[in-house]
Order: C-alpha cells, then sequence, then structure tokens
C-alpha cells in the first residue's frame, strides 16, 4: 500500500496545537471502497504523517512503526467494502493503527523497555536552533515515558485537535477515561520537562 516515500515521524509539538485533518470527500471514499487503487492512495496520502506518529511514539521503533502502518493500510484496503460510514474514515484509519499497536505491544516477549535513538527517524530540525531540538529531544523522551494509552490520548488531544468525544471514539473508552488519561500524562510530561502545565487542558 502506499506511504510517504521516507518512512520518517515527526515529533509532537505540545506548544502548537494544529486541527484534526478533515475527512475526504465522500466521493473518494466511495471509490476507495470500490477498489480504486488512486483513491485509496489519496486517503493514504491525507493522513500518512500523523498515523506514522502515533505509531512511532506507541512503539519506539521505527521498523515496528513502518510494519503496523502497512499491516494498517492492507487492512483498510481489504476492510473498505464493509466501511459502513458510522465514523470519519479518518477516526477508523486512527482506530486500526492504536489498536494494532497495542496488538503488537501486548505480543512483545519480553517487552521492550528501551527506546532505538529517534535523531534520524525525525524531521531534519531548523537549522541554526539548537534549543528548539534540544526541546524536541526532551519531549521525545518524556513522551517515551508514558503508558500507551496515555501518549495515544495526548498525542490525539494535543497533537492531531480532537475532541475528547472523538478521541474516545479512537481508543473506544468512555470520555472520561480519555481526560482522565490526558490529565496523567500532562502532569508526567510536566515534572519530566520541569514545566507545569505545558500541554493546556482544552476540551
Amino acid at each position: 500500500m502506499g506511504t510517504s516515500g521516507d518512512g520518517e515521524a515527526r515529533v509532537i509539538d505540545l506548544s502548537a496545537r494544529r486541527g484534526p485533518t478533515g475527512d475526504p470527500p465522500s466521493s473518494v471514499v466511495r471509490a476507495a471502497r470500490r477498489g480504486d487503487h488512486r483513491a485509496f492512495s489519496r486517503l493514504v496520502e491525507l493522513y500518512d504523517d500523523r498515523l506514522r506518529t502515533l505509531a512511532y511514539h506507541l512503539l519506539g521503533s521505527r521498523e515496528a512503526m513502518d510494519d503496523v502502518l502497512q499491516e494498517t493500510y492492507l487492512n483498510a484496503y481489504r476492510g473498505l467494502p464493509q466501511f459502513r460510514g458510522d465514523a470519519g474514515v479518518g477516526t477508523w484509519l486512527y482506530r486500526i493503527v492504536y489498536t494494532t499497536c497495542l496488538q503488537r505491544l501486548r505480543r512483545r516477549q519480553p517487552p521492550e523497555v528501551t527506546h532505538e535513538p529517534r535523531r534520524e527517524a525525525l524531521a531534519p530540525p531548523i537549522p541554526d536552533l539548537a534549543d528548539d531540538v534540544a526541546l524536541r529531544d526532551e519531549v521525545d523522551r518524556a513522551l517515551a515515558g508514558l503508558t500507551p494509552e496515555q501518549c495515544a490520548a495526548i498525542l490525539l488531544i494535543h497533537r492531531d485537535g480532537f475532541s475528547y468525544a472523538n478521541a474516545a471514539e479512537i481508543l473506544d473508552v468512555p470520555v472520561g477515561t480519555v481526560a482522565s488519561r490526558v490529565a496523567a500524562a500532562r502532569t508526567t510530561l510536566g515534572d519530566k520537562l520541569g514545566r507545569p502545565g505545558s500541554a493546556k487542558e482544552d476540551r
């Protein structure tokens, strides 16, 4: 299935919340459901960057991220004919990635307790901004200390701009559980970064 050419993931920036990517036109989704490869590639291009970031921060490995995205797109392509549209196609794809990541984490024997060096898997930093690069690395390490559930929740809310209701749909938990996970993640990140409240609460 089509993915971004470089297979790279990008670190979260908790200081700059972005809105969620809008769903594609219904005509594109209908064409993809009929097996149109070009239409399906458009879906992949629309969501690939953020799905990779989610998978990367949950798994801590570029190789595992690539495997999960390939599995996700294969399952999505096969499952699109049965996609009922009860949720947006983006929400549906996010949920597939999240579920696939959790399954992979649960299969790890023994659990992987270290993350590979991430510098080469990140987008090149802006030149001559050493402080910015250091902050990105610091945030990246702090995110690695969260549970997968907390990490996913704060990525969805504070990076991708999903509402708590939409995040709950993706994570298949009550809205209150999402709020609890985000609050716990914010506390942990604030402690690790020495910046209490660095990811501002916003419902």
